[in-house]
């Protein structure tokens, strides 16, 4: 008796889930479930997509940015994140002192705030001093 009202309860389910997936009604094995699967696989697979899209790309920026920041030596013309063009006096840890313009003013910074090494000096270029 408790057996046949189970069933009776589980066709009543599996029925109703078949109709809201616009499945016809029939005994055959094919119902509508197949169907939820692909409305979710699709939201997932967009979502993995753009992870993809987003995340290795700056993964490969931060590394090249990391190998620039390790191989900074003493010498080496750089610019900073602020704009400042200058040489590498000194390194210490973390700390950079930097020889800038043409009268070599020290200045220190962080080391990420390096932004990247540059090829000319810019700070010799300056024939004549900057005016207020």
């Amino acid at each position: 008796m408790f057996l046949n009202a189970a069933i009776s309860i589980l066709n009543a389910d599996v029925s109703g889930l078949s109709c809201l997936t616009g499945a016809s009604g029939g005994s055959g094995s094919q119902g509508g479930l197949g169907g939820n699967w692909t409305m979710l696989l699709l939201p997932i697979a967009l979502v993995v997509v753009m992870l993809v899209v987003m995340v290795i790309p700056q993964r490969r920026r931060d590394k090249k940015v990391k190998d620039m920041l390790s191989s900074l030596k003493q010498g080496d013309r750089v610019r900073t994140i602020g704009g400042i063009y200058g040489t590498i006096s000194s390194i210490k840890d973390d700390v950079i002192v930097l020889s800038v313009g043409p009268d070599k003013v020290k200045l220190v910074f962080a080391r990420g705030a390096i932004s990247q090494v540059e090829d000319a000096g810019v700070e010799n270029t300056m024939e004549e001093e900057v005016r207020d």
